[in-house]
């Protein structure tokens, strides 16, 4: 199996800062993409921001500028820096991966349970 488990979300005033984290866990032979989704009540699922093992980042327009995608692939790990917050950013956060468990030939999207942000006004 493989789990993703996302931490760091929270409640916080406009301006302010946030960190996620996502680790993934189990038997992963490969990660490809990992990214950060985000839907709030009522809404789609959005991307937010999303990385690929080679380096190439994505990002919504509405986070541009204030949100940053990194991961430390040793640790199978994808983090999500958040700056200059907005109310509008308010969602449950949700991690995925593109992943090759071990004894599959195909890449599997999964999913984490997600971590609630919410920014006061």
């Amino acid at each position: 199996q493989v789990q993703l488990v996302e931490s760091g979300g929270g409640l916080v005033q406009t301006g302010g800062s946030l960190r996620l984290s996502c680790a993934a866990s189990g038997s992963i032979v490969t990660i490809n993409t990992m990214g950060w989704y985000r839907q709030a009540p009522g809404k789609q699922r959005d991307l937010v921001a999303s990385l690929t093992s080679a380096g190439s980042t994505n990002y919504a327009d509405s986070v541009k500028g204030r949100f940053t995608i990194s991961r430390d692939n040793a640790k199978n790990t994808v983090y999500l820096q958040m700056n200059s917050l907005k109310p509008e950013d308010t969602a449950v956060y949700l991690c995925n991966g593109r992943i090759r468990r071990a004894g599959d030939y195909v890449w599997k999207d999964y999913w984490g349970q997600g971590t609630q942000v919410t920014v006061s006004s």
